[in-house]
């Protein structure tokens, strides 16, 4: 695992940006994963910087996202589907036949769940998946206690996350309480993770992820078991790592 300690979060997220724009141009016919959520915005930003002014190609990229809110249609402003047309798909040349979400109405959602395990299989796998981090450790909306060997599934979202995502919503009580996430095993599967985080109030979960014991408890820790896994934090996110990076 490489840990790369920016001086703040804009640094972070251009050091993310040139990496996602390094798969891209090498493999211009590959297959990214995204994330939602605050952290990922300024890297988003960026990468529609380079296809504006830089000419970065997205027109044969496969994209896959890590989750959805279950309950949210995709025109609803704070589903997953809508976040990502907003911040990023519409800014840049991607084809929608090749743009993949989680249902969040779906009305079988076991069923959705495997026939999206096996669109990412049918695709060739994720080259480059992109997660962010929880407070309490989660990544995509896999919450502590997780199976580590997890695949695409419901999940319900503990009071902790719901509070944090409230802050989206008009009132705290609209925040879905399930929402479909890929696993633990499913991200695991991606040929490289790009996990960032930003901001003191990661920086507890930062230190668990990359210099504590492997546990459910925390299941970004199993980001260390990754043969190309890339953690980019800011000084804030790094603040209670006592290793030298």
């Amino acid at each position: 695992m490489l840990v790369y300690i920016k001086e703040n979060y804009e640094e972070m997220s251009k050091e993310a940006a040139r990496i996602v724009a390094e798969l891209v141009r090498s493999k211009p016919s590959g297959v990214l994963g995204f994330a939602t959520g605050g952290t990922p915005l300024e890297l988003y930003k960026e990468l529609i910087r380079m296809h504006q002014h830089e000419g970065l190609d997205f027109s044969n990229i496969t994209t896959f996202n890590l989750d959805e809110y279950v309950g949210l249609p995709p025109e609803h402003p704070q589903s997953y589907h809508y976040f990502m047309w907003e911040n990023l798909f519409k800014h840049i040349n991607v084809d929608r036949r090749f743009v993949h979400f989680p249902k969040g109405m779906a009305q079988d959602i076991e069923a959705h769940c495997e026939w999206y395990e096996k669109q990412i299989e049918k695709a060739g796998g994720i080259d480059l998946q992109i997660l962010g981090i929880g407070a309490n450790g989660h990544i995509a909306f896999n919450e502590p206690g997780s199976s580590l060997g997890s695949r695409t599934r419901i999940k319900t979202l503990t009071g902790t996350t719901r509070e944090a995502n409230a802050r989206f919503f008009d009132d705290p009580s609209q925040v879905p309480k399930y929402a479909i996430t890929m696993g633990v095993g499913t991200i695991m599967d991606a040929k490289k993770l790009l996990l960032l985080a930003s901001g003191e109030s990661k920086a507890e979960a930062i230190a668990a992820t990359c210099e504590g014991p492997i546990t459910a408890k925390c299941p970004a820790t199993i980001v260390q078991m990754h043969r190309h896994a890339t953690v980019i934090v800011d000084q804030a996110a790094a603040a209670k790592l006592t290793m030298k990076y």
